[in-house]
């Protein structure tokens, strides 16, 4: 099942290419090209066009996708997205235009980006909206910006961010770009932020809480509030993460909770097939008293066309070389205007139907640390499975042996043995209960013969790798030594 690599394919002599005679004299490229751009020798296989086809398309057949399979990665949304809205993407008057052209020309863009940020504004419950920031980390990063410039201009010295023991990992990250030192708060015995300890930690320094609702746990915080009103009292901004908002469309608002300001990642909630490092966009809503502090440029429409302006004196300036990662903004449109507003609504049911129905028998076999009603995702333990000498690792790494992506694993960090399962909406009960029948197969394997698992994949192109050595020094680069 192994594909050599590309280098290792390669024939002197063939080309994949054929070009005309030239009917133009002849111009040393270095006339016109600095010589510093130019490398006279490149280490470039030479293969014929249909074997460059074909050694991409074995190697694409090697790789987990959606359209082979089901991924059950909790806080990632790795769900089916319509072709359609690729199509979508792929209309000449989207895929052609340039970010720089002039706006006469650009008219139906900028109408189509400034109705999803109405669009947006409205599942959000927030005021105003821009699209630049170009994944859910530099929204984050935007929104604390945002954050830094509102206590700037209110002369409030403020130094701290409130951040729950189950929040994301990029909120932390993000906060120590920004200068703000992190205060974390533990959960309570439901999986919800402890109220009690935030009391305590909550201070005149503290510029904002940063929160997903419902959290990592796949739990909504019943106490969300009071503690956007704690938050509050002493000037502090509450910032939500949207990472989750595939729960909640069409039932709650951050807006509604008491949240100041909002990010969204359209590449996991609207329509763009996520992971592998991108496509992504994510936007930031803000509420009213906030608007000012929003990137340049902004779009506007003065009654008879839409204009780009960078007239606010206020604004963080801009975080995108453009207005947003625009064909993944086109793929959100079309998503949006398909389904509407009750279409998003039975999104978040479906949903949040699955992950109950898969959660309430799973739970049967595996660990289930709070036992209460979970939203798109929940999380299980494989610690009960620790006396037969098997971890939560060897459970995902024996799903690729039953045709299945593992579910994200040894997250969040406040559950031990952590396997955080998403349904998604778009799996069908079918798919649910194979996947579970599986996971089910495996904890027996687990208690009949461990060994199975611990070598687990045996199925897959590569076997089980040293994960640590992978990430930590990995090594890219191809050398074939001279003949």
């Amino acid at each position: 099942m192994a594909e050599p690599l590309i280098f290792d394919l390669s024939k002197d002599g063939r080309r994949g290419y054929t070009l005309p005679e030239l009917d133009v004299p002849e111009v040393d490229p270095a006339d016109h090209i600095p010589a510093r751009f130019l490398r006279k020798e490149l280490n470039m296989p030479s293969l014929s066009e249909v074997e460059v086809v074909r050694h991409f398309t074995r190697l694409s057949r090697l790789n987990h996708s959606l359209d082979v399979g089901f991924y059950p990665l909790g806080s990632c949304t790795m769900k089916y997205n319509p072709k359609v809205n690729e199509d979508m993407a792929r209309l000449p008057g989207f895929a052609h235009i340039h970010p720089l052209q002039p706006e006469d020309t650009v008219q139906g863009a900028l109408k189509m980006l400034s109705k999803l940020e109405s669009y947006l504004c409205e599942i959000t419950g927030m005021d105003s909206m821009t699209l630049q920031p170009a994944a859910g980390a530099q929204g984050e990063l935007t929104g604390l910006l945002i954050m830094q410039a509102y206590h700037r201009k209110n002369n409030n010295h403020k130094t701290k961010i409130i951040i729950p023991d189950s929040g994301h990992g990029t909120n932390p990250a993000s906060c120590s770009m920004v200068g703000y030192e992190v205060v974390n708060v533990k959960s309570d015995p439901r999986g919800g932020v402890d109220m009690e300890d935030l009391k305590s930690k909550l201070t005149p320094d503290v510029a904002g809480l940063m929160i997903t609702n419902p959290n990592t746990l796949g739990l909504f915080d019943e106490n969300i509030g009071e503690l956007a009103n704690l938050i509050h009292s002493v000037d502090g901004l509450v910032y939500y993460d949207g990472a989750n908002l595939n729960a909640i469309m069409g039932w709650t608002r951050p807006g509604d909770m008491g949240f100041d300001i909002v990010h969204l990642n359209l590449h996991k909630t609207f329509s763009t097939p996520h992971g592998g490092g991108g496509p992504g966009a994510g936007p930031v809503g803000v509420k009213s008293h906030l608007e000012a502090y929003l990137p340049n440029p902004r779009i506007q429409f003065d009654g008879k066309k839409y204009k780009v302006t960078t007239k606010c004196r206020e604004s963080v300036g801009p975080v995108l070389a453009s207005l947003g990662n625009f064909l993944v903004l086109v793929r959100a449109f079309a998503y949006i205007t398909v389904n509407g507003r009750e279409g998003l609504k039975d999104i978040s049911t479906h949903a949040v139907l699955n992950a109950n129905y898969m959660m309430q028998r799973l739970k049967k076999t595996y660990k289930l640390p709070y036992d209460r009603f979970c939203k798109h995702e929940f999380v299980l333990s494989g610690k009960t499975l620790g006396e037969f000498g098997v971890k939560t690792l060897d459970v995902a790494k024996r799903l690729l042996d039953f045709g299945f992506h593992a579910p994200t694993v040894y997250f969040p960090l406040i559950v031990e043995e952590a396997m955080m399962i998403e349904p998604t909406e778009t799996e069908s009960k079918g798919t649910l209960d194979c996947f579970m029948e599986a996971l089910e197969m495996i904890a027996a394997e687990a208690k009949e013969n461990a060994e199975i698992l611990k070598q687990a994949p045996v199925k897959t192109p590569v076997r089980r790798l040293d994960e640590a050595t992978a990430a930590r020094k990995p090594d890219i680069n191809y050398y074939r030594k001279p003949e």
